[in-house]
């Protein structure tokens, strides 16, 4: 019994200090008193408003290599892979028939212009004796007509050559375009037919070379809205960057080239295709890719921090400024956009209001906030500190 009425006025201290440190309501929290919060001041300033869009690269020319006669293949001029230019030679199709087609064209044409010949020198001399009444009306008519005859079987035959020819020359198949060839689909000694479905290889021109995007009507139409009208709306340059799948960016700037005018009903989307130089070969068709899109400049934007604004029940933003008075008030936004780390605001905010960015859990609208000016963080002090 001595022992503990000994150690009860140590049990009655250390009481005492644990209520002490739990503050007046007896739970921890802010100290009482007017709260002091960190605040940003809201002034209007020039903003480019941009946007980010997924897409994909596409070849900037494309074409699928194709016999426009029959034959066998009799050699591949190529190296797969390799850059091959516009005209040169890629393959060679057993030319013996065609060029046996072309000597016999040849042949018969030199058959019809020695009639024609014969039948000019006989209109001629039945001219002179027409003109002897030596010959009837019928022979005359007979000769000139012979003459007509042998003429349009000139012609005919000159179309036969030319066309023998054309066919001997599509014997060597040669690039409609110059790009990457990839690999060929049909080997040496494979029989090939005139414009068959099966293509002999694939043709892509990559420098430059597009990037499809597809935008969201919901996000164009928020961007439009955003854009103040007028001649300082659009930017003066339509300069897009990308930032590659492995998240590094491409370091040349690309350029757009159209939007489309009709919405695709299935995704609700619009397409916008950008052109970019590619001359080290970095970009590939089919490769995912982000881009960002200069889309106009709102030159009295107001931002506000995305620390700064909260949401309600119903996802309406809220903001809590501090008034000249130093009262806390609660504000509700419109806000259109992101700008980096910035809501931009159309509503609900006016220039030079203190939005609450540090301290939201203390204020509370209606009562005292002691305002101090917001100072970002160090990040490279941050970092420093946080080494082992």
């Amino acid at each position: 019994m001595r022992w503990v009425s000994r150690s009860l006025p140590i049990v009655a201290l250390v009481t005492a200090w644990g209520l002490s440190a739990c503050g007046p309501s007896g739970h921890g929290g802010p100290p009482q008193g007017i709260p002091e919060v960190a605040v940003v001041t809201i002034q209007p300033q020039r903003t480019v408003l941009t946007a980010e869009l997924p897409g994909r690269t596409l070849p900037y020319e494309v074409s699928d290599v194709r016999p426009q006669v029959n034959g066998i293949l009799k050699k591949r001029l190529f190296t797969e892979g390799s850059l091959v230019q516009a005209g040169q030679p890629l393959y060679q199709i057993d030319e013996t028939l065609y060029q046996a087609a072309y000597g016999s064209a040849r042949a018969q044409l030199a058959n019809a212009k020695a009639a024609l010949t014969t039948a000019q020198l006989k209109a001629d001399r039945y001219v002179s004796l027409r003109e002897k009444q030596s010959i009837s009306q019928q022979d005359f008519d007979d000769a000139q007509a012979a003459l007509q005859q042998a003429r349009a079987n000139v012609e005919q035959q000159e179309a036969n050559v030319e066309t023998a020819r054309i066919k001997l020359g599509y014997t060597r198949i040669t690039a409609p375009i110059t790009g990457k060839i990839g690999r060929s689909y049909l080997t040496e000694g494979a029989l090939v037919e005139e414009n068959q479905n099966q293509a002999l290889a694939t043709i892509q021109t990559l420098d430059p070379i597009y990037v499809d995007l597809n935008q969201s009507t919901s996000e164009l139409l928020a961007l439009r809205r955003a854009v103040v009208p007028g001649p300082q709306s659009a930017e003066a340059t339509a300069a897009v960057t990308l930032v590659l799948d492995d998240g590094s960016p491409y370091p040349l700037e690309g350029t757009l080239q159209f939007r489309e005018v009709a919405v695709d009903a299935t995704t609700a989307t619009v397409t916008l295709r950008a052109q970019f130089p590619n001359p080290d070969g970095v970009l590939l068709p089919g490769m995912f890719v982000r881009a960002r899109i200069i889309e106009g400049v709102e030159p009295n934007a107001l931002l506000v921090p995305q620390r700064g604004v909260t949401r309600d029940d119903k996802g309406n933003a809220i903001a809590l400024i501090v008034d000249a008075d130093g009262v806390v008030r609660r504000r509700m936004l419109t806000v259109s956009q992101t700008v980096d780390t910035n809501w931009l605001v159309k509503s609900g905010i006016d220039p030079g209001d203190r939005v609450i960015v540090e301290g939201l859990q203390y204020a509370r609208a209606g009562e005292k906030a002691n305002a101090v000016a917001f100072h970002a963080p160090d990040e490279s002090s941050a970092a420093t500190a946080v080494k082992p």
